[in-house]
């Protein structure tokens, strides 16, 4: 004969054995001593936390002969008819292997016959969210009114597939995840039950990966019951679960506060060729980062993965961090985890995360806890040569704005005739200028600047597209645009310090940012006459104004042009007027 399931063998008996619902357990307790039953019941929450065994013990308490504070009292007959399996008047439906409108329609036909021993009939459905909309249409009057002898319960992992209809005629029980330290406390238990020797950190470590789910933990216990007859140890946990030593996921954290890219691929390879699974693996990164990243943050959360003899470790771990970096490197291998599901490369989606959470500076994120340095090769500014320009002259005159020829498509620079909000910004890390960049090197490593700041903020680099490095004055950039509309976007606090940060970055010196509306006005239609460059002008341009490029074809109306909402279309936003 087959030995029985753990699981199986030491299922709640009463609502006192039931572990981590007391919110329920009191609820029905409360109703059964009142005679408040209800005819409808939905059971919700995560798999294994007890829906299908309360729904049980609802069955027998209902129908015990006992008195109504020791139901179920597990001596009558009809408590131990349900503890055998064999009362008539306790109906088990799976609603996933029985989701048509005529299995419906055969319950409706035989729900109105009077129980056989029980007081009630109760049916119980289980995973009812896999019933059809013609199914549950088919039950809903069955639920609103059902016979004075039925009893529904509803259990269900997904409510929200529920139709609204049916959740308001049912009286809805949350179930919620079992703590790990309930789960640990009835593990214990179980194991002196079975006279099995198990340490209380192995339990602990079946219990997280039970992920708050009973019947997970219990089925885990009993695989490692036949693992090893010696008994349970946490060696022996990690070997079953294909888990990395606490040890390793340590060497992993360090690496990454450090930026040591060889050494954390190192640990990654070193526990996957050793065995590791790399998603379990993955998952011990992500409870270690999530660890620190709460203890960075001075959360009140009790931490259960943390010993107390490691806490002062992960505290001097969590100091070599930044928030935003320990938030973004969760975020990386918790994607990890999902991804990590074998190929030839399992351990890939790791290195990957770990890359792009060692390496900010080339994804376009803050470094942990440290101001990333330039990136060797091609500096962005060059030494000063022995005839300085003008506008940076020792002897502290006022500088003067240098305009060199456009090589982009837009007009020349003009001189800015009015100031421009400027908004400073701060990098420690980073030297001051020594005002040895110039508009030359810049437009040179345009490209450069925009591919850096494309993974930050890929919106503000197509804007940075429309614009021009005007001049350089001290440690003020300054860069021209043709249209007011997206000066004014790239001078909104947010974009122009991840700006400065990235031209700060390459140049390896600090430099803030000014914004510039270049003077040129342009009206284009069919067909289009070449483009030419204008001159700046001292007030508002009007229709008559030659500077202004009006349509060539001349059914282009002149009042069309110079009505304001059309000329502020032109000026600010680029607008073409066509024929």
């Amino acid at each position: 004969m087959a030995v029985q399931a753990l699981y199986r063998k030491w299922r709640p008996q009463t609502f006192d054995e039931v572990v981590g619902q007391e919110h329920v357990i009191r609820t029905l307790r409360n109703a059964l001593t009142s005679g408040r039953i209800h005819h409808a019941y939905l059971f919700a929450g995560p798999r294994g936390t007890g829906k299908t065994t309360t729904a049980r013990l609802l069955a027998k308490a209902v129908n015990c002969l006992a008195l109504e504070e020791q139901r179920p009292c597990n001596k009558c007959t009809i408590c131990q008819a349900v503890n055998e399996g064999r009362l008539l008047d306790l109906i088990e439906i799976d609603a996933a292997s029985n989701t048509g409108v005529d299995d419906v329609r055969e319950l409706r036909e035989k729900v109105g016959f009077r129980p056989n021993e029980a007081r009630y009939k109760v049916y119980v459905i289980d995973e009812v969210h896999m019933l059809s909309n013609a199914a549950f249409n088919a039950l809903l009057k069955t639920l609103e009114e059902p016979p004075p002898h039925a009893i529904f319960v509803l259990a269900t992992t997904e409510s929200h597939k529920i139709p609204a209809t049916v959740l308001s005629r049912c009286q809805r029980f949350d179930f919620r995840r079992i703590p790990i330290g309930q789960i640990v406390d009835r593990l214990a238990w179980m194991t002196e039950q079975e006279h099995i020797t198990a340490d209380r950190e192995a339990l602990a470590l079946v219990a997280r990966q039970a992920t708050g789910s009973m019947r997970d933990a219990e089925s885990l216990l009993d695989q490692l019951a036949s693992f090893e007859e010696s008994g349970i140890t946490v060696d022996e946990v990690r070997a079953a679960l294909g888990t990395g030593a606490s040890e390793a996921v340590m060497q992993m954290t360090e690496a990454l506060a450090a930026g040591d890219v060889a050494q954390g691929l190192s640990v990654i390879n070193t526990a996957i060729d050793e065995g590791a699974d790399p998603r379990q693996f993955a998952r011990q990164i992500v409870e270690c980062l999530r660890a620190l990243l709460l203890l960075k943050l001075d959360s009140d959360v009790i931490l259960s993965q943390v010993p107390d003899e490691a806490r002062a470790q992960f505290e001097i771990q969590a100091a070599g961090f930044s928030s935003h970096a320990l938030s973004q490197a969760v975020r990386l291998f918790n994607k990890a985890a999902s991804e990590a599901k074998g190929g030839w490369q399992p351990q890939l989606p790791l290195e990957m995360a770990f890359i792009e959470a060692a390496l900010p500076s080339e994804m376009g994120n803050p470094a942990p806890n440290k101001q990333s340095p330039p990136r060797p090769g091609r500096p962005l500014s060059r030494k000063p040569s022995n005839s300085a320009p003008a506008s940076h002259r020792a002897d502290g005159a006022s500088p003067t704005k240098t305009a060199s020829p456009v090589r982009s498509p837009l007009s020349a620079p003009t001189q800015p005739s009015a100031a421009v909000r400027e908004s400073g910004s701060t990098y420690d890390a980073v030297k001051p200028c020594d005002s040895t960049l110039t508009p030359e090197i810049l437009r040179n490593r345009w490209a450069d600047f925009l591919n850096a700041l494309r993974p930050r903020n890929l919106p503000l680099e197509a804007l940075m597209r429309s614009c021009e490095p005007v001049a350089v004055e001290g440690d003020v950039v300054v860069l021209g645009f043709t249209h007011d509309f997206h000066r004014s976007r790239v001078e909104e606090e947010q974009s122009k310090r991840d700006i400065e940060e990235v031209l700060s970055e390459l140049a390896g010196q600090r430099y803030r940012l000014r914004c510039v509306l270049l003077q040129q006005r342009t009206v284009a239609s069919t067909p289009v006459s070449p483009k030419r460059e204008v001159a700046p002008s001292a007030g508002p341009a009007s229709a008559d104004d030659p500077s202004v490029r009006t349509a060539a074809s001349p059914s282009v109306d002149s009042t069309m042009i110079d009505d304001p909402v059309i000329r502020a279309a032109i000026d600010d936003l680029g607008a073409v007027v066509r024929q």
